[in-house]
């Protein structure tokens, strides 16, 4: 969601640092993406609808175009202020950059954080997560800093996943390897000492959507796929933990929002191939809500009531899907609560799901209204 008010506080934060050697950046790539007749400037038209109102402001010259020069100037402004180091993990040893699937393909790989002193004698359960980023955007290297909060404990593993975008492979490739990485994390729980069977998934927006595919797909086929060394383990998980993730995009535009979900150049209709009411069949395959049975994870579920990115209505769906086969089920319900909503009281009740499902410590949970001033987001 390139351009939005969202990427200086989230996305680019973590695309700034993803240069490769021999690879094109990002920005690049999104420039000559986006430049459909090739002449090497981009008009409005050729935006993104969710891109087009930031056009003057990216139009520094006021030349009625954007060059490459612009893109990434605006894109990488105030560089030094957003782009922070990746934190140390006191206490954690960190290994980076693990291959999940057998590939050279630097977004098939994720990040491993074991605690050095365990706080138990026990196989450390682990607590996974999956970025966001309209699934064209972001990366895995912040995900272990998302997660920090739960790791400090000592008492579970730490596990960022990346995957590959929409504008290198399109759907279902995104879960494909999502599941892989949970396969690969199962296959070498016992050389890392973790218990394979206590997989808890997180994930913010887009990779809300990936937990929520997680904890409802895991047996289907056609959603489970075959990369990797370890086809024959199971990608079920212990519980999911989804922030504000799209869950039936069909109806995604019956609701407001600041972007045309239903166009062929939204988040969806980039990830499916092409607008998504022309494309139904493989759209509904992308659905969370199309695989929710009776023996689905169990879900906790956080979205904002203004949400202008991914409309509420899209955890009711999701919820009261899950309610009605008799899932496990609670929806944190963020008050007056933007995209992006998370801390404050949201941490405990998070800590509090991972802490029953992944530790056995009794609690209950239920659907719950919290005011947007008691999280740490707005």
């Amino acid at each position: 969601m390139l351009y939005t008010r969202l990427i200086p506080l989230v996305a680019w934060i973590v695309l700034l640092g993803l240069v490769v050697s021999a690879q094109e950046s990002l920005n690049e790539e999104s420039f000559r993406d986006w430049d459909k007749n090739k002449d090497n400037k981009l008009s409005k038209d050729e935006l993104p609808n969710n891109a087009k109102s930031n056009f003057e402001s990216v139009d520094t010259d006021k030349s009625g175009f954007i060059s490459l020069k612009e893109h990434i100037g605006y894109l990488t402004r105030d560089k030094g202020k957003r782009q922070q180091p990746r934190r140390s993990f006191e206490g954690y040893k960190v290994m980076r950059n693990i291959s999940y699937a057998g590939t050279d393909n630097a977004r098939q790989t994720l990040d491993l954080a074991l605690p050095i002193k365990s706080t138990t004698n026990k196989l450390l359960p682990v607590v996974v997560f999956i970025h966001g980023g309209g699934w064209r955007g972001g990366s895995k290297d912040g995900g272990l800093n998302r997660i920090r909060e739960f790791l400090k404990s000592g008492g579970y593993a730490g596990v960022s996943v990346g995957y590959r975008l929409s504008n290198e492979a399109k759907w279902p490739a995104q879960i494909h390897d999502c599941k892989a990485a949970i396969r690969w994390i199962r296959a070498n729980a016992e050389k890392h000492g973790l218990d394979g069977d206590k997989i808890a998934v997180h994930g913010t927006s887009a990779g809300g959507h990936l937990v929520a595919m997680l904890g409802t797909s895991s047996g289907v086929k056609a959603m489970d796929g075959s990369i990797g060394h370890h086809k024959g383990k199971s990608t079920k998980v212990a519980c999911v933990v989804d922030y504000f993730g799209p869950t039936n995009f069909l109806r995604m535009d019956d609701f407001e929002s600041r972007i045309v979900h239903d166009a062929a150049d939204s988040p969806e209709g980039l990830l499916i191939g092409g607008a998504i009411q022309d494309n139904k069949k493989k759209t509904l395959t992308a659905d969370p809500i199309s695989y929710v049975t009776k023996d689905d994870s169990p879900f906790l579920i956080v979205h904002g009531t203004k949400d202008m990115a991914v409309p509420y209505n899209q955890s009711l769906i999701l919820n009261a899907a899950l309610n009605e086969v008799g899932v496990p089920t609670a929806l944190l319900t963020v008050v007056d609560g933007r995209h992006g909503v998370g801390g404050g009281v949201l941490n405990k009740r998070l800590q509090n799901f991972f802490d029953s499902h992944l530790r056995g410590v009794e609690a209950a949970f239920k659907d719950e209204s919290i005011p947007v001033g008691k999280t740490g987001r707005r």
